[in-house]
C-alpha cells in the first residue's frame, strides 16, 4: 500500500529532522539550535568563513510558488533528512516533472540558505568546469598590453580575476553553514564524471594550479564564485569546504550509475505525482485560484494514463485557462491544450 504524504500544518515530525517539508522558513536562530554535528568522517577544517551568500531572490518563488508540497511523505523526509545529517550527496531520481529539481530549492528556502547554485549537466561537462575557470588568453593579453619592464609587473590586473568559480567550486567554499548545490541531470553526463567527482565527494576540497603557482608572490587572490558580481578570497590557491555543501544530484533514470558513487550518496526515488500533489502544486503557483485547479488536474492526469507528461506541462495549461487567455475560444480549447500536453515518452505520436 502506498504511503500517503504527510499534510504540510502537521505538526508532529521527528525531532531529529530539520527539514521538515512545510515550505515554511525556519527562524534562523532555531535552525542553527538545531543544525546536527557532522559524523566525524565528515568534518572539514576549511576557514575562515566567509559572510552568508546572496539570498535567492524570486528564483524560488518562481520555481515552487507560494506553498508547500504534499508529495514528500515521511518516508521522503526521513531519506532526506538522513543525508543531510550524514553529509553526503542526495541522488533524487524520477520522471521529468516530479519534483527533483525543486527540492533543490525547497531546502534551501526552509533552511534559509541563500541562492541555490545550479549546475546543469550534459555531455560535454567536466568535472573542472564545475570547479573554476581560468582564462589564460585574457591574463596574457593583460600583460602584453601593460608593456614590459617592472612598471608592467605593477600594472597588470591581478591573477584573480582571470579565474571564475564554478557552481562546484563555489559550493566548496568555507560558510558556517552549507550552501545548496543542485547537479541537474547527471545521467546526461559523460560515462566518467560520476568517478571523477568521487574524490572531491570525498575530501571537500581542491587546488588551483595557476594560484598554487604564484602563492608566494599572491598568498591571497581574490576570485569571481559562481554567485554574479560577488568575489571570495582564496589562500594558497586552495579551496577547502568547512560545512559540506548539500548537494543534490538528478537524474532521470536513463542509465546506471558506478557503485563507487552510489555508495557515497544517499539515494530518493520519487514516484510521479497523484492528483493531490499535482492540485497542491498547481494552488501552490496560482492561489488566487477560481476553483478549476481540480478539474484541469484531472484532465491532465487522465491525459498522462496515454504516455509521459510533465508537471511544467500542467503549469502552462493552467495559466492558459486560469488568466482568462482561453475566453471565447469555444470547442477549440481542448484540441489547444492536447498540444500543450503533447507527450514527452520516446514512442509518443508526433504526426
Amino acid at each position: 500500500m502506498t504511503e500517503r504524504p504527510m499534510p504540510p500544518e502537521q505538526p508532529e515530525r521527528p525531532s531529529w529532522w530539520i527539514f521538515r517539508g512545510t515550505g515554511r522558513p525556519l527562524p534562523p536562530d532555531e535552525r542553527d539550535r538545531r543544525w546536527p554535528p557532522p559524523p566525524p568522517w565528515r568534518t572539514f577544517d576549511g576557514g575562515p568563513d566567509l559572510p552568508p551568500p546572496p539570498s535567492d531572490g524570486q528564483e524560488a518563488q518562481r520555481r515552487l510558488g507560494s506553498g508547500a508540497t504534499k508529495q514528500l511523505t515521511t518516508e521522503h523526509l526521513s531519506v532526506i533528512n538522513a543525508a543531510l545529517h550524514l553529509r553526503r550527496p542526495l541522488l533524487v531520481t524520477g520522471g521529468p516533472g516530479s519534483g527533483k529539481s525543486s527540492l533543490a530549492y525547497l531546502i534551501a528556502r526552509e533552511l534559509g540558505l541563500g541562492r541555490v547554485l545550479r549546475w546543469p549537466i550534459t555531455s560535454r561537462t567536466t568535472m573542472r568546469s564545475g570547479l573554476y575557470e581560468y582564462d589564460a588568453i585574457g591574463r596574457a593579453q593583460a600583460v602584453v598590453e601593460s608593456g614590459a619592464g617592472p612598471a608592467a609587473d605593477r600594472s597588470v590586473p591581478p591573477i584573480g580575476d582571470f579565474v571564475h568559480l564554478g557552481p562546484l567550486g563555489t559550493a566548496l567554499l568555507p560558510r558556517a553553514r552549507p550552501r545548496v548545490l543542485l547537479v541537474d541531470e547527471l545521467d546526461k553526463s559523460d560515462y566518467d564524471l560520476p568517478n571523477d567527482l568521487l574524490t572531491i565527494l570525498e575530501d571537500g576540497e581542491f587546488d588551483l594550479p595557476e594560484l598554487v603557482r604564484v602563492r608566494n608572490l599572491e598568498p591571497e587572490a581574490m576570485v569571481y564564485t559562481a554567485d554574479r558580481g560577488e568575489m571570495a578570497p582564496i589562500r594558497d590557491g586552495i579551496v577547502r569546504v568547512h560545512e559540506f555543501p548539500i548537494i543534490v544530484v538528478t537524474s532521470n533514470g536513463e542509465r546506471e550509475f558506478p557503485a563507487a558513487f552510489l555508495r557515497r550518496c544517499v539515494r530518493l526515488d520519487v514516484p510521479e505525482p497523484d492528483t493531490e500533489a499535482l492540485v497542491d502544486l498547481v494552488a501552490a503557483h496560482f492561489p488566487e485560484g477560481d476553483g478549476q485547479h481540480r478539474r484541469i488536474v484531472e484532465q491532465f492526469v487522465a491525459r498522462r494514463r496515454q504516455g509521459m507528461l510533465a508537471a511544467d506541462q500542467l503549469l502552462n495549461a493552467t495559466y492558459l485557462v486560469t488568466s482568462g487567455a482561453l475566453d471565447g475560444v469555444g470547442a477549440d480549447q481542448a484540441d489547444l491544450l492536447a498540444a500543450i500536453w503533447r507527450r514527452l515518452d520516446p514512442t509518443a505520436n508526433l504526426g
